[in-house]
């Protein structure tokens, strides 16, 4: 068929000449209701572990029992695996095996971050759209809490993540990165990315978000000060959307364990104090 902007035939003569009806051209079906209604599980299961990341499948399919939802854990389960979410409490690993990565010690208990570039660390998470949802991965200085780079995308692969790491290494280089065990940065491509520029690698304890806690508040902050506010539409609102907020949340959003000042000003300002120390 010829689009409506292009044509020159009318769309019922089109029609006409291959045999299909006018209303069957014009027809949108609608959506599956299960699909709906998973999408409405999912929006509720975000807002509940945010409040909550210590709720694994049991707990979440309790919780939603208990706002009248008629669902099992094995749902739930599914769901939250969809959404890349687990609870923080540390667990065996029952899913599906998977070729052992080469294990990284977790190199920040007990470690005072006291100067920009420092630490730096990594996660992904879900973010809801009216119809659907995607994935947000962001890096951020532990120090100033400067979020360096995010990516969007569609589905839990690697590339999104190596993109934003790249572009955050384009800043300069931490001395320890600090990751949790998903595929996506267990991958040799991801670790071999940081290696290869003399960075210590970290990582957490599985299924210990905890470890990775500066992210956990950026991700708060992002669902309640942006995200559930705007209902995003499709995925360019979401990306036009984020794109705003990290920029308010950079360059004036201002964080009272910073003493009020922004992440762009803590930041740039230690760099460039840090910058003058070691050239003395």
């Amino acid at each position: 068929m010829i689009e409506p902007d292009e044509q020159e035939i009318a769309i019922s003569r089109q029609c006409g000449l291959i045999g299909l009806s006018k209303a069957s051209y014009y027809y949108k079906p609608d959506p599956d209701p299960e699909e709906q209604y998973n999408h409405l599980l999912m929006r509720q299961i975000d807002e509940q572990f945010t409040k909550t990341p210590f709720y694994g499948s049991r707990k979440m399919t309790a919780c939603l029992k208990r706002q009248g939802h008629k669902v099992n854990r094995k749902r739930i389960r599914r769901l939250m695996q969809m959404m890349g979410l687990e609870s923080i409490y540390p667990k065996p690993n029952l899913s599906m095996s998977m070729k052992e990565h080469k294990k990284y010690p977790y190199l920040l208990r007990d470690v005072a971050v006291t100067r920009p570039n420092q630490v730096w660390s990594t996660d992904i998470t879900y973010i809801r759209l009216m119809q659907g949802f995607i994935y947000l991965v962001a890096i951020i200085d532990w120090y100033s809490r400067y979020v360096l780079s995010w990516e969007i995308s569609t589905t839990l692969d690697k590339e999104f993540c190596m993109k934003a790491l790249n572009r955050a290494l384009e800043s300069g280089n931490p001395e320890i990165f600090n990751t949790d065990q998903g595929v996506q940065f267990t991958s040799l491509e991801f670790t071999g990315r940081l290696e290869g520029a003399g960075i210590k690698v970290s990582m957490d304890g599985r299924g210990r978000a905890l470890d990775n806690i500066f992210v956990e508040r950026l991700w708060r902050s992002v669902k309640y000060e942006e995200v559930y506010l705007k209902d995003y539409q499709d995925v360019r609102a979401a990306k036009d959307g984020l794109g705003s907020y990290f920029r308010f949340y950079n360059a004036e959003r201002p964080h009272q364990s910073l003493g009020d000042a922004t992440p762009s000003e803590v930041y740039y300002k230690d760099c460039f104090n840090l910058k003058e120390r070691q050239a003395a």
